[in-house]
């Protein structure tokens, strides 16, 4: 295969939620905005960048709902 890939696994109107999420969280989120610029850093394209931020906030969602805890920001050290 040649191109670059699409994404169709999961439901449409999650992912699309998700997306839009991650989004804000590139821009307001320290932790998450810090990863975003290191791919981008790295030369990956933005949107590779954007969709392996979704990939962790939905780890990061996931984890919470687990745990039943709700969000706290990283204290910073």
């Amino acid at each position: 295969m040649k191109g670059r890939r699409t994404i169709w696994g999961g439901r449409r109107q999650v992912r699309e939620v998700l997306y839009m999420a991650t989004l804000v969280a590139v821009r307001h989120n320290p932790q998450l905005a810090g990863f975003y610029a290191g791919l981008v850093a790295a030369g990956k394209p933005k949107k590779l960048a954007l969709i392996a931020a979704m990939r962790k906030l939905l780890t990061i969602l996931n984890a919470l709902l687990r745990d039943g805890t709700p969000w706290r920001a990283p204290q910073s050290a």
